[in-house]
């Protein structure tokens, strides 16, 4: 989604030889390469690695960012809710002494999840994998005011395209409900709701 485009572009602008986007929508692939990236799509080959390995000649990378969180589903055609899929796919795929960021959201609570343990937020990790490889692990909500001033920045001189990136499409409040029922079907945009007609095209 727009978190995950983001992320994309974010790594682009941060000096990434290489980004690789994985999702299970192909809108949203499309979008990726639109501005650049490699995709890989997760539900068509369950193996990631083997996917990694025909882009970049090794089956590794050298970060990884999960922007899914708990509401992740399994690779793969059968693929079915798997809260921990994603955290245990970025171990695998990620170098011994790389990073894993993980802005997707997890909670200490969901009363609709698959299971017992994933009820209270309790998942599945292969945590010894990540400690064997010596990752390091950078979770939570990004401290916007660390860099909101340069990232505007960018913005304003034209070398960040967030918007373009993240397919922004303005809206007028009447048509929110519209779009969220689209954004919920794994519409890929970011929607931008312009009560007031203030924003310019």
């Amino acid at each position: 989604g727009p978190v995950g485009l983001a992320a994309a572009h974010s790594a682009q602008l941060l000096g990434a030889a290489v980004v690789i986007v994985g999702d299970l929508n192909n809108e949203r692939l499309a979008q990726a390469r639109s501005f650049g990236c490699e995709t890989v799509n997760l539900r068509e080959h369950a193996n990631l690695s083997e996917q990694i390995e025909q882009i970049l000649g090794v089956p590794e990378v050298d970060c990884a960012v999960d922007c899914v969180g708990f509401e992740a589903h399994g690779h793969g055609h059968s693929h079915g809710e798997a809260p921990a899929t994603v955290l245990n796919s970025i171990m695998e795929v990620t170098r011994a002494g790389g990073r894993l960021g993980i802005p997707g959201l997890y909670v200490t609570g969901d009363p609709g999840a698959i299971d017992a343990d994933a009820k209270h937020g309790t998942l599945k990790i292969r945590f010894g994998l990540g400690w064997a490889k010596s990752h390091t692990f950078v979770t939570g909500q990004t401290p916007v005011m660390q860099y909101h001033r340069d990232l505007m920045m960018s913005i304003l001189s034209g070398r960040a395209q967030i918007a373009k990136a993240v397919n922004a499409t303005k809206i007028s409040l009447d048509q929110a409900p519209a779009a969220y029922a689209e954004f919920d079907k794994g519409a890929s945009k970011k929607f931008v709701i312009d009560p007031h007609g203030l924003v310019k095209a």
